[in-house]
Parts: C-alpha cells; sequence; structure tokens
C-alpha cells in the first residue's frame, strides 16, 4: 500500500488543476482567427473580393454588455427586378463559427435592410457583406469594443 498524501501535496496538486484551467479560459476558441474570418468571407463570396461601401454596418463602437448587440445592415439599393440585394451576411471574428447570421433578400423586399442582436465575448471586429443581383460584392466592417463580455459567469451564477 502506498502512503497517504500529505495535506500539503494535495493541495498545490489542487491549485496546478486550477491555474491550467484558467489558462485555458484565457485562450480563444479554435478557429476563432482572423484567417478563419477572411476564409469564411471568402466561403460566402465564392472567392470574389468585396468592395468596401455602399452599405451601412450599424453596431455601437462600444459595448458595454456583449449579451445583447444589435447590429442592423443597410445596403444602397434600389431593390428592383435589375438591380436588387440578394444575400446579406454578418460575420464576426473572435467565434469559432464566424459566420454569424445570412439573411436572403429580393426585389419584393423593398428595402435593403436587415438587424439582428448577437453576444460577443470579447472586442472584436464585425463585417457584413452583400450579394448584389449582378453578382458583385460589397462590405462593411466596425471594430467594437466590449466592456462586459457576454459568455461569463458572474457571482450569483448570472
Amino acid at each position: 500500500m502506498s502512503a497517504p498524501r500529505s495535506p500539503r501535496r494535495a493541495r498545490r496538486g489542487a491549485l496546478r488543476a486550477i491555474a491550467s484551467l484558467a489558462s485555458l479560459a484565457l485562450l480563444p476558441p479554435a478557429g476563432a482567427t482572423p484567417a478563419a474570418l477572411r476564409a469564411a468571407i471568402a466561403a460566402f463570396t465564392g472567392g470574389a473580393e468585396p468592395r468596401e461601401g455602399g452599405m451601412r454596418l450599424e453596431v455601437p463602437g462600444l459595448v458595454e454588455n456583449g449579451n445583447s448587440v444589435p447590429v442592423l445592415v443597410t445596403v444602397d439599393s434600389p431593390m428592383t427586378e435589375a438591380a436588387h440585394v440578394r444575400r446579406i451576411a454578418v460575420f464576426n471574428e473572435k467565434n469559432p463559427q464566424p459566420q454569424v447570421a445570412v439573411f436572403r433578400l429580393g426585389p419584393r423586399s423593398g428595402t435593403a435592410r436587415v438587424g439582428t442582436r448577437m453576444r460577443m465575448a470579447d472586442s472584436q471586429r464585425i463585417v457584413a457583406v452583400a450579394e448584389l443581383s449582378d453578382g458583385s460584392f460589397r462590405q462593411h466592417s466596425v471594430d467594437v469594443i466590449v466592456t462586459l463580455a457576454a459568455c461569463i459567469e458572474t457571482e450569483g451564477g448570472g
């Protein structure tokens, strides 16, 4: 039989385990990289390079609470049969799955304007990309600072 571990050794082992788990919590999720964001946008556009302009992404630049961040995307388009927006996608930089939402539109939509809410665990770049009926793509990005991250438990189980 082996001798029981001393309380001091057990405490050290527990502290090492806690420190290891805490360090893992500080690492970004696998796949949450700027390269993953670029790859997701390229998959949406079929490799076409989106042009800046012709649309607006409205997200608060400073967010106190990342649990419910409003996002509004508006694309300049007459929304006619000849010229309209087909799809609008919203991407974020620090999500393991960078594509947050895709909205499908057509000439009967009336306006090319969509909105949603998203959770943000950290400050990051948000990108909106629109596909137009002529096959071209537009994009607009916004850097958002989050002061109180979503997905973090607080005292009291909140």
